[in-house]
């Protein structure tokens, strides 16, 4: 069993990370691909698993390393892409400034430990050899 890992994260960067989790569900645009390369099995699983991570966030639970990297991944691309995420729209389909998200998502970033990075051509990021595109 993987060790869970908590964060001390503020009020406003779980606010940040909960929102990023619920955009996928709102503005953004998600496909099956992009879901797959944020470490979900497919969009079904980004929205079913979406709703455990956000209960967890807002409980303040650990989480294993993979769901921190799916988490922040899944956050910074809604932040971010305009194409397939929020981006232009962030500020007003969530309340948060774009300053105040991207200093909260820095802020973030300084606190994840190695071991979330870890699972980055591991568990995330890869498929394994011979898999076929879906």
């Amino acid at each position: 069993m993987t060790p869970s890992i908590q964060l001390d994260l503020s009020d406003r960067e779980i606010e940040v990370l909960r929102s990023g989790l619920v955009e996928w569900g709102g503005p953004a645009r998600v496909t099956q691909e992009l879901a797959v390369a944020m470490g979900f099995e497919d969009q079904a699983d980004l929205f079913r698993d979406g709703d455990r991570l956000i209960e967890a966030l807002q409980a303040r639970e650990p989480l294993s390393a993979l769901d921190w990297a799916r988490t922040i991944l899944a956050t910074e691309i809604v932040f971010a892409s305009n194409l397939v995420g929020s981006g232009r729209d962030w500020a007003i389909t969530t309340g948060l400034s774009d300053a105040e998200t991207l200093a909260s998502l820095r802020e973030i970033q300084r606190k994840v430990p190695r071991a979330v990075y870890a699972v980055f051509g591991r568990e995330l990021g890869t498929r394994p050899p011979g898999q076929p595109r879906g």
